[in-house]
This record gives structure tokens, C-alpha cells and sequence, in this order.
């Protein structure tokens, strides 16, 4: 009998990685978990694989209820067409058959998600972690032995931890291109920006290291700090400025906010192209505006303020002084 550890047929390694993201995805029904089952039963290797995928599934936390892992093969699903449709949108992964661990260990990163513009999606990972993602967002998660990393490729991410379950507890930590920061039981809110990440601590604690590594800080519930190359530093007063996470719930909140700063967040919600006239950039505007139609949050903006909306197209937006 093969031992449990010993090298198996890679397309064999594809298809145990298949059907474990496909049982995972909250989508297979009775007759795929059937299926499997005679997969599985079909040749010994076969249940080796699997057994072996779950291994790691359990160690790692890898195929997370409702999402699964990226994929790192271009195989063929294990039933048809439609079905490679949907194993692409929930995610694969593959294992290395000569050592038995996730491949994830010679190529950084290992589950991936975005947002498109005007999309917010929530993801739960492993741990049960609750990650928000705003419109035009992008992450990576990164669960081992030693820490629970994400890596904030770009946007805004709103995070509430959980505790670890692994019987070492391991960091949560959440980096940027401008720094580190490391959650110390607690929500908070993660954006970059082209010169620095606004860190907002809305409960518990979040230390907050610059890039440099020097000049941590302990950030507390209610305070919000800027991470940059000069360290981590208390952001200007803005008057106006966009209630924090107000986006998570989908709603865009301003409070006597300049008009182009208040068309430059909607933007990040829309398709296409929204321009804000330099005539009337200055002027200021108040309100909950509700994400799911920013149509007609423009439409709102003209009726209150002195201002027409210019549509070239759908993509090609203009907001003019009123005629």
C-alpha cells in the first residue's frame, strides 16, 4: 500500500483540488456529493488526494465555506462546461504531489478577491474573519502556521477579527504599500491612497507600523491616523469629510463636504468617467446618499445645488455649472 505522503499523479492532485472547491462553494448538490464519492472509490489514488486535501484543508483552513481558493491550474472540471464556470468563480487550488503541501508555499499568495467599480462584496474567511471590500478594491490573504496576513493591493477594506482557532493564536495583520498594521481584537477600516493609508479604528486596538519599521503606534477605537514614508501621523482637520465606512452599508454620507471631493468618492462606485467643473468644485453638499443608484444620487446633486448634469454616455459624465 502507498504511504500517505508519497507522490501522486498531478491531474489526479487537480481533480481531488476540484472537487473539494466545488463541495465547498455552497452550490453542489446531493448528486455531486455522490459523484465524489464514486470518484473517490474509483482507484485508491483517488482517495489518497482527497484525504490528503483535507488534510491541509483542516490544518490551513484553505476552502473557506462560500469561497474556496484561487485557482493555479487551467484543468478541466470534473463534470462539464457549466460547471468550470462556476469552480472559476469560486476558486480552485492545487497541491504539489511530490511533498504534499499547497503550492501556495512557492508561489506568494494564496487567495485572492477583488471588487470591480460600484461592486462591495463581504468575504468570511477561514478563522471568521468578516473582510468588507469597497467599489474598485483588491486583496490577498495569506493563513499559515506563523500569522493571518492580508495584503491590501488597493481600495478599502473594512475588518472585523475573530479569534484565532489555531492552538497557537497567530497575528491578524493587514499590510499596505505604506505600512503594517496589526489588529489587536477589534474592527477597523484599512484605505490606500496614492501617497499614504488611512487607518480608522472604529473598536479594540490596531498597532500601526510605517514601512520604514520604526515609529509604531498604538492606534485606539475613534482615532484615525496616516501611514507614509514620514511615519504614522494624525491626518489633517477635513471639514466635511466622508463619515468613515459609511460605504459598508452602502450609503455615501457627507456633511458640508466640498462638491469635487464628494463627486470624486461617488466616482469610485460608478463605471466610466465623473468630472466635476473647477466653477463649482467649491461648492458644498450634505446628505445620506444611497450607493445602489448613483444616477440618481446625481440627480439628486442638481436638484439641490446650482448645478446640471452632463451625460455624454453612460461612461462619460459631466457635472456643470446650472445654466
Amino acid at each position: 500500500m502507498a504511504a500517505p505522503d508519497s507522490p501522486l499523479d498531478p491531474a489526479v492532485i487537480r481533480q481531488a483540488a476540484q472537487w473539494l472547491a466545488w463541495l465547498h462553494s455552497g452550490s453542489a448538490s446531493a448528486q455531486d456529493t455522490e459523484a465524489c464519492r464514486h470518484w473517490r472509490e474509483a482507484d485508491p489514488a483517488h482517495e489518497r488526494a482527497w484525504q490528503r486535501a483535507e488534510r491541509l484543508k483542516a490544518r490551513f483552513g484553505l476552502v473557506p465555506a462560500e469561497l474556496g481558493v484561487p485557482v493555479l491550474t487551467r484543468a478541466e472540471a470534473p463534470r462539464n462546461k457549466g460547471r468550470r464556470t462556476v469552480l472559476r468563480s469560486v476558486g480552485l487550488f492545487a497541491m504539489l504531489g511530490g511533498s504534499g503541501w499547497l503550492a501556495w508555499q512557492h508561489r506568494p499568495g494564496l487567495v485572492e478577491f477583488h471588487t470591480a467599480a460600484g461592486e462591495r462584496r463581504e468575504i468570511t474567511l477561514a478563522d471568521g474573519t468578516r473582510v468588507q471590500l469597497n467599489s474598485g478594491s483588491a486583496v490577498e490573504v495569506r493563513y499559515d502556521d506563523m500569522q493571518r496576513l492580508v495584503l491590501l493591493r488597493h481600495g478599502e477594506i473594512l475588518v472585523q477579527t475573530a479569534p484565532d482557532p489555531a492552538p497557537a493564536a497567530r497575528p491578524f495583520i493587514v499590510r499596505s504599500t505604506h505600512g503594517r498594521m496589526r489588529a489587536l481584537g477589534t474592527r477597523f477600516a484599512v484605505h490606500e491612497q496614492e501617497s499614504a493609508t488611512r487607518l480608522s479604528v472604529f473598536d479594540g486596538r490596531v498597532e500601526a507600523t510605517p514601512a520604514a519599521g520604526t515609529g509604531a503606534r498604538i492606534v485606539q477605537a475613534g482615532e484615525r491616523v496616516l501611514l507614509d514614508a514620514a511615519g504614522v501621523s494624525e491626518p489633517a482637520a477635513h471639514r466635511g469629510e466622508l463619515a468613515e465606512a459609511g460605504w459598508a452599508r452602502g450609503v455615501l454620507y457627507a456633511d458640508d463636504m466640498r462638491l469635487d471631493a464628494f463627486l470624486a468618492e461617488l466616482a469610485r462606485h460608478r463605471p466610466g468617467i465623473l468630472r466635476c467643473a473647477p466653477e463649482v468644485a467649491g461648492l458644498r453638499i450634505s446628505g445620506a446618499f444611497q450607493l445602489a443608484d448613483t444616477d440618481h444620487v446625481l440627480d439628486s446633486v442638481a436638484a439641490t445645488l446650482p448645478v446640471r448634469v452632463q451625460r455624454r454616455t453612460r461612461y462619460w459624465v459631466s457635472v456643470l455649472p446650472a445654466v
